[in-house]
């Protein structure tokens, strides 16, 4: 991984710009989930079968896979197999603790640097720099908070859960 380096005042804006953001939505994320019954949480309303609480643990696989995989060219084994049924709890707790890692890496690297992890063969989708990873979560962040609002109404009626 590479070191931070001195950057200037509209690069750290831009990269506390696109932090923020990503928080926002995984604040997102926790909060349409933060009171479900957890039986709920366990319990499917599409026809492919996820659950809140397996999407919840997908986007910590997403956080894992991005920050540590592609950005810092982690060669650890993955550890994003998921137990049967994962709870809610421990879903939004690995989420939170994966979140923590991703912004750190994020901030010892460049925008504009080209991360070793892109250069694995079979990527999900072409990136180019640290600035488009970033910009890559947010938008798969916001695109499953919103699965998880529709979920929510769905399971238990309750809307307009979240910060916006």
């Amino acid at each position: 991984m590479t070191s931070a380096v001195t950057v200037s005042a509209p690069v750290e804006a831009e990269r506390t710009a696109l932090l923020r953001w990503l928080q926002f939505q995984r604040d997102s994320v926790v909060a349409v989930v933060a009171d479900l019954d957890p039986g709920l949480a366990e319990t499917s309303v599409v026809p492919s079968g996820w659950t809140p609480a397996g999407l919840v643990w997908h986007l910590a696989d997403a956080e894992w896979f991005w920050a540590q995989s592609v950005l810092a060219g982690s060669t650890s084994p993955d550890p994003r197999p998921a137990p049967p049924g994962p709870s809610l709890a421990d879903a939004v707790a690995r989420y939170r603790r994966l979140c923590v890692t991703t912004d750190e890496v994020v901030a010892a690297l460049a925008l504009d640097a080209r991360p070793p992890g892109l250069d694995e063969p079979g990527l999900p989708t072409e990136l180019d720099d640290v600035r488009e990873v970033v910009l890559h979560l947010i938008e798969e962040t916001a695109r499953h908070a919103g699965h998880l609002d529709i979920a929510r109404e769905l399971l238990d009626g309750r809307t307009g859960l979240g910060p916006r």
